[in-house]
């Protein structure tokens, strides 16, 4: 019935990364490593990652007419991605700064670029696109409007997953369309406001969990780094333990676990069985450097999943996402 696996609306960024050995503070400046330029933004990561587990992947984004554009495109195509829904022009391409230290932790800068001209009009234009799909994922480096255009398109038997970095307040419309909703622990405290404040006076991950299903979600995925995640929906709430890795460069795990999930639930998987082969997919892709080209394969994930347990970093349900980095 469906032509693609999972359909990403979101950002494509090319990735300025220099590693650091200490973030600067207020007027200082520090020496970082040689400039590396990478593929990236939140919506191609994840199209990528998605690919080169074998599914069937489109992208809905906008790239400008340049050579970050063109870098974009290429990295793409070469995953297998079918980029008839990415549009040119408009502005220049988006780009993020990106400094990491020797942990493996990011700090990003999101210059939207582009990314801020993906309109309703253009998920309208692509709604056979949209039809197509057996899984959409969206983010929230383009427009909210446009996020809330994309339900409004969805196929009726089509899912909606969304990880809503940058995070902000969020309409009940969308959170209604939402399943699940891929949080970390800042993220959940954004949406939730005041209700979670509790958070930082020991209030549980699982009381998160449950605060935001309240507000409308079908399901509540929460990341938390080392210690896993936890998956929450009517039928109660989940640990998912952690695998744990030395990690290298934690850019782009968050991503890569948003993407292995989603797909992963659109082939049947349970919420729980997907978080837990997600967290595989997260923590075999910190142990690399870079975002879209840390991305594993499937055969890449089944050798890690015979090491869990590895003494190291905890990556579990991308570790990225609940440490620092939105990616």
């Amino acid at each position: 019935m469906y032509d693609y696996d999972l359909l990403v609306v979101g950002s494509a960024n090319a990735d300025l990364v220099i590693a650091v050995e200490r973030r600067p503070g207020t007027g200082e400046t520090v020496l970082g490593s040689d400039l590396a330029v990478h593929p990236g933004g939140k919506g191609a990561n994840q199209a990528v990652a998605a690919a080169r587990l074998g599914a069937r992947t489109a992208l809905l984004a906008r790239v400008g007419a340049d050579a970050h554009g063109e870098l974009l495109l290429d990295s793409q195509r070469t995953a297998g991605v079918d980029t008839s829904g990415v549009l040119v022009g408009g502005a220049p391409t988006g780009v993020a700064l990106i400094t990491v230290d020797p942990s493996g932790d990011n700090s990003i800068v999101v210059s939207p670029g582009a990314n801020g001209r993906l309109t309703p009009g253009d998920v309208r234009a692509a709604a056979p696109l949209l039809r197509a799909s057996r899984v959409v994922s969206a983010q929230l480096e383009i427009p909210l409007e446009t996020v809330v255009e994309t339900v409004r398109n969805l196929d009726a038997g089509s899912r909606f997953v969304l990880n809503p970095s940058p995070p902000r307040p969020l309409p009940d419309e969308l959170l209604a369309a939402c399943d699940p909703l891929i949080v970390n622990e800042h993220e959940a405290k954004v949406i939730l406001g005041e209700a979670g404040d509790g958070a930082d006076a020991g209030g549980r991950p699982e009381d998160w969990a449950r605060a935001l299903l309240a507000r409308g979600p079908r399901s509540v995925v929460v990341t938390l780094g080392a210690q896993g995640a936890l998956v929450a929906s009517a039928e109660g709430v989940t640990r998912v333990p952690a695998v744990r890795v030395d990690a290298v460069d934690t850019t782009g795990a968050g991503d890569a676990f948003t993407a292995a999930l989603a797909w992963r639930l659109g082939a049947g998987a349970s919420l729980a069985q997907a978080a837990a082969y997600a967290s595989r997919v997260g923590a075999a892709a910190v142990t690399r450097e870079g975002a879209q080209v840390s991305f594993p394969t499937a055969a890449e994930v089944e050798a890690l999943g015979g090491q869990a347990g590895t003494a190291g970093h905890g990556s579990g349900a991308s570790g990225a996402s609940a440490r620092g980095g939105s990616r």
